[in-house]
């Protein structure tokens, strides 16, 4: 069923004459619209590869991070020996 025949159908609210009808176009017009660009939205795949790349640089950007504290935690370590050695 479409939707003016869903919204127009007997046991519909009650409506104020035309008044009505031209707002209801104007609202029913804007969804549309917006269901529409919604649909376009969900069939494009043109921002998963932006998503995909965007994934990636967040696992790099982690294993980095990982890895940067283990190595500082070697460096300091490394300096703390030499430091003792020498006092």
């Amino acid at each position: 069923m479409e939707w003016h025949a869903m919204c127009c159908s007997k046991g519909a609210s009650l409506r104020l004459g035309n008044q009505h009808h031209r707002g209801e176009n104007t609202m029913n017009g804007l969804f549309l619209k917006m269901y529409v660009k919604f649909e376009e939205l969900k069939n494009r795949e043109d921002g998963q590869d932006l998503v995909e790349y965007a994934l990636l640089l967040t696992l790099i950007s982690l294993a980095l991070v990982t890895g940067i504290q283990g190595i500082s935690n070697a460096v300091t370590s490394v300096f703390n020996n030499i430091s003792t050695s020498l006092a």
